[in-house]
């Protein structure tokens, strides 16, 4: 039977979209706000804008002087953050239940009224903080850029999966200050966002408390695209080949796959479990414990909705073992999986890891707001969350094959290897 966490939706005039969770167990709420804007959106030359923004959102704004949101909230017993991606970005607190009005406040002071304080000492700054941050969190890890790497070869150039969130240091290094402005103005309004108020409040009480703080904000009538069109599998392997300086060869194997909630991708996502997802899956048993030819074996789905999806791979290559081998390896699961479909005790893995990721994440009164958001902004239903294990257990093991033949075929598959820069020592 359904999940029946209790969900409220309202849209104010202006077009913002309230969602209200009442959840008396503990006297705090989480204030979770999506909007519609994440890399995807981002033009040719104009990268990196949304993540900028993240960071922004946080130097003040008409009544809030830079760093006071964090301090605010933070000496109430707050605590907060806000993280960028492809389809959106989001900002989240979770307060005391007394402090619930200051967070709103200082939410509809920065999402009304940021640019009184986006300057070009601000913007300076603040861009010289995601250029640090993209040296320390991609250019100096090993394998820091294998997902750069990935996107680019999954995705066309131009398509909105392109490019990663972090941007380009070049069109940061190139944007002003107006292009900037014009950014927020185009993507942060109230009918771009999502508000989902989580915890220790009625509904009655948090529709009015977001009418209050959030109703004379304007709406916007720049129009939203719609989505691109579909992306079909690739059509013959893409690779992209790195020596670096890195621990061991590691090889990322992508696919494209459905948009996310739809059926099929579903099924492909049961299909990655099945294959490299699960502590008992296929790959880890063949290449980890039988041949012991990989250090590790993982797969992944992430479920976008701009007409596609991503799903990966990522194998650790043993010491002196030929990484072009484990490759192979691959393959034939892969082809095995097409012609066999997952066995009844895969489907039962596979099954059970999603029901307890769910039920543990949905457990979370900050995670159970953060997925609310989720599902309103990008598919329109916030009851999704109680709906969504329902779903996943329809779907038949015939289907799970089926959708592996389709998008897991090796022709299909974008490789990314990372290779270990072995220098070779002089003889004395």
């Amino acid at each position: 039977m359904p999940l029946d966490y209790p969900v409220h939706e309202r849209t104010l005039t202006n077009g913002l979209r309230v969602v209200v969770s009442p959840d008396p167990s503990v006297p705090n709420v989480t204030v979770n706000i999506w909007v519609g804007v994440g890399s995807r959106h981002e033009a040719p030359g104009r990268t990196g804008f949304a993540h900028l923004f993240e960071h922004l959102m946080f130097q003040g704004s008409r009544n809030v002087a830079s760093g006071e949101h964090f301090e605010a909230l933070m000496a109430q017993g707050g605590r907060l953050n806000a993280t960028t991606w492809f389809d959106r970005t989001n900002y989240f607190e979770t307060v005391p239940k007394g402090a619930l009005e200051l967070a709103l406040w200082l939410e509809a002071d920065r999402h009304g009224h940021l640019l009184d304080a986006v300057n070009q000492a601000n913007l300076d700054n603040q861009r010289d903080v995601v250029k640090e941050e993209k040296r320390q969190r991609y250019d100096n890890q090993p394998y820091g850029n294998a997902l750069i790497d990935v996107y680019a070869a999954t995705f066309p150039e131009g398509h909105p999966y392109h490019h990663p969130t972090i941007g380009s240091m070049e069109d940061l290094d190139a944007a002003s200050l107006e292009d900037v402005h014009a950014f927020f103005r185009r993507h942060y309004a109230p009918d771009n966002t999502v508000l989902t108020l989580c915890g220790d409040v009625t509904p009655d009480d948090g529709f009015a408390l977001v009418e209050r703080y959030f109703g004379s904000i304007e709406a916007s009538e720049e129009p939203r695209r719609p989505p691109v069109a579909p992306l079909t599998p690739l059509t013959e392997p893409v690779r992209v080949e790195r020596r670096e300086d890195v621990p061991n060869d590691r090889l990322h194997v992508a696919f494209r796959l459905p948009v996310d909630e739809t059926e099929e991708f579903n099924a492909v996502s049961l299909a990655l479990d099945a294959l490299g997802g699960l502590a008992s899956s296929r790959l880890v048993r063949r290449l980890v414990r039988k041949e012991q030819t990989a250090l590790g074996a993982h797969a992944t789905s992430w479920g976008f909705v701009d007409g596609v999806s991503l799903g990966f791979f990522v194998l650790d290559i043993a010491d002196e073992v030929d990484t072009d081998a484990v490759e192979r390896a691959l393959v034939e699961e892969l082809e095995r999986f097409a012609v066999e479909g997952p066995t009844e005790a895969e489907m039962d893995a596979a099954l059970a890891q999603a029901e307890r990721g769910w039920l543990s994440m949905l457990a979370s009164q900050e995670e159970r707001a953060d997925a609310l958001s989720h599902y309103t902004s990008l598919h329109g239903d916030p009851n999704l969350v109680n709906t969504h294990l329902d779903r996943l257990r329809a779907v038949t093991p015939e289907q799970v094959r089926l959708a592996a033949a389709t998008w897991l075929r090796p022709e299909s598959r974008a490789v990314v290897a990372y290779r270990a820069d072995v220098e070779t020592e002089e003889v004395a």
